[in-house]
């Protein structure tokens, strides 16, 4: 299946006109069957040669609660905390990717949501953007039927929200990189 999953996220470059992509030699569906202290210096290894002002990962509860996400979330977190403890270029914001109650849709399958007291940024997304978005998605043939029966875009709407690590922002912000030129 790597084979197959390497080449779809090729075609989700293409489709999205992304200028870089790194996919890594990382085991699906087998993360929580490595060891995170691997996990975390790869991670940590691609933060540094980025050097990325906002990292972005899943929410706590991983949105659909699969293992990887979860894995994802808890490697990336510890990996923004430990950066910014030693490396003066760390990351300056993690943002956490996120559904909100007030837009769920029902669907066969249950996504974790964020309370509208969580989320620190709403951004606003233009109907070109979600047709950009079905693009890519198309791009994952072998999930076309988990894409459809999640109903992946609608769910996520017209706003993609998240929440901020240790920060908060009531009412929402509608930028990933709000006031970052102030920290």
């Amino acid at each position: 299946m790597g084979d197959v999953r390497y080449a779809e996220m090729l075609d989700v470059a293409k489709t999205l006109n992304l200028t870089g992509m790194q996919v890594m030699d990382l085991p699906d569906s087998g993360l929580k069957e490595m060891d995170p202290i691997e996990l975390e210096h790869i991670t940590e290894g691609h933060v540094r040669a980025v050097n990325p002002d906002v990292l972005v990962t899943y929410a706590v509860h991983g949105i659909s609660g699969f293992h990887d996400h979860l894995v994802t979330h808890a490697v990336v977190k510890r990996v923004f905390c430990k950066l910014r403890k030693e490396w003066d270029q760390a990351p300056r914001r993690l943002a956490l990717f996120t559904l909100t109650e007030t837009t769920m849709e029902e669907g066969k399958f249950k996504l974790h949501t964020s309370s509208v007291n969580e989320i620190d940024c709403a951004i606003p997304v233009q109907a070109e953007d979600i047709g950009k978005a079905a693009d890519a998605l198309d791009c994952y043939r072998t999930y076309q039927e988990v894409i459809r029966d999640a109903k992946v875009l609608e769910r996520t709407g017209d706003t993609i929200y998240f929440e901020f690590f240790q920060e908060n922002y009531n009412p929402h912000v509608t930028s990933l990189f709000h006031e970052l030129d102030n920290k």
